[in-house]
């Protein structure tokens, strides 16, 4: 990772930017940046299981001392939406998004998962990933902003939701907020997953689809007495598997293609018995253009055609939730910010696309603002992984890199 020049060598050579900027990156502390990531990861917030409460107050304590506007909104009971603002002129300005919960810890670790602690230059506890270490980066480059008295003509704010590693109700609540105000005003948005660092340009999106079957009982030595809900899922599932295959003969240079997952199957009362009743839920991940609404209407209708729900058998379904995916331009300032200004913090930054999904889909489709996932960490290797841990040197460059967005954000 690069060093940042020293004034007094430099001098005059610097420009006025470049001095603010330098005495913005010279208030981004490591320390500081690792005590507020331990505390973040020790607050918890499991999903399900627990609430993001705790976690929002640590956000919202730290922000409010170090000047920032801050506000939180209740979502449910114990789970409050958190923003906080580094005010600016009436400019369009940028926007940070993370979320405050993270997965189940489970078992296997080799320390209690919400005792965080440092060994080999990474800090390790669950949500140390996804997304805690983001989410202190953030706030940790706001507040190197603001104590180095940057003006930026624009609000450089952190959204911070619940609920995103479960149904999205938070984004939810918050993009329904941010229709609502008139004073909403952002021109680019970008997500503090973690990402390795690279510049995310776009995501697939994901759905839950969940199938009921129903048939009748009967007894199994006189199994055309009933009709097997078991039996009728299963030819479900073959269209599943059929249009799983179509879809990866399409494949997106960036993004892969849609696919399909059967995550859970239930069905049946006893083994002596025809199955009345069979549920499936699906996942199914989307493309950009795609609307899991559409996508069940066309599940059902092929249910129909091949005679399923039939004879005795009938099939519910439904959405129940969605998250869409988004692309943003290669050639977006938005992109070419997030590349110069890590490289400036010392990161060759490569510019990709994630097969995962996240929040960033909904400030796109509903609020019509362009994004990109750029954030400390990895998703394949660490994020939902016993162990998990982050790179405190990521880290420090996500701070950094964070904060020259906010400086150069809006220039030609």
């Amino acid at each position: 990772m690069s060093s940042v020049p020293d004034t007094h060598v430099l001098g005059n050579n610097l420009r006025d930017g470049e001095l603010l900027e330098h005495r913005v990156l010279n208030l981004i502390s490591e320390p500081d940046l690792v005590a507020l990531t331990k505390v973040l990861v020790a607050a918890g917030g499991e999903n399900p299981g627990g609430t993001e409460a705790a976690t929002v107050t640590v956000l919202e304590d730290f922000c409010r001392a170090a000047g920032l506007d801050v506000s939180t909104e209740t979502v449910a009971p114990g789970r409050p939406n958190f923003t906080a603002v580094l005010p600016g002129g009436r400019a369009p300005g940028l926007l940070f998004l993370g979320h405050s919960d993270v997965v189940p810890a489970g078992d296997g670790w080799e320390r209690p998962p919400l005792e965080p602690y440092v060994r080999d230059g990474r800090l390790f506890g669950r949500g140390s990933t996804d997304m805690k270490g983001g989410l202190a980066a953030v706030v940790i480059a706001l507040k190197a902003l603001k104590e180095a008295g940057a003006d930026l003509p624009f609000n450089a704010a952190l959204a911070c939701t619940v609920d995103e590693e479960d149904l999205g109700i938070g984004i939810r609540a918050y993009t329904a907020v941010a229709l609502a105000d008139p004073l909403f005003s952002y021109s680019a948005c970008v997500v503090a997953e973690p990402t390795d660092l690279e510049t995310v340009i776009g995501c697939r999106g994901d759905s839950y689809i969940e199938l009921k079957v129903t048939g009748k009982s009967a007894h199994s030595g006189r199994p055309a007495d009933g009709r097997n809900a078991i039996d009728a899922a299963a030819k479900i599932l073959d269209l599943v598997r059929d249009d799983h295959a179509r879809l990866q003969a399409g494949q997106d240079p960036l993004l892969g293609a849609g696919s399909w997952n059967i995550g859970l199957i239930s069905g049946g009362t006893g083994t002596s018995m025809v199955a009345a009743e069979c549920t499936v839920s699906l996942d199914r991940r989307l493309m950009p253009d795609d609307d899991a609404h559409l996508i069940l209407d066309r599940l059902r209708a092929r249910i129909s055609e091949a005679g399923i729900d039939t004879d005795g058998i009938s099939v519910t379904a439904e959405v129940t939730m969605e998250m869409p995916g988004f692309r943003t331009p290669a050639d977006h300032p938005l992109v070419a910010n997030s590349v110069s200004a890590l490289a400036d913090a010392g990161v060759d930054s490569a510019v990709t696309g994630w097969t995962a999904a996240c929040d960033g889909g909904f400030i796109v489709r509903d609020l019509g603002v362009p994004a990109v996932v750029m954030g400390p960490g990895g998703l394949n290797d660490q994020a939902h992984q016993v162990n998990e841990s982050v790179s405190i040197a990521e880290l420090v460059a996500a701070a950094r890199a964070y904060a020259l967005m906010c400086l150069r954000h809006g220039r030609s």
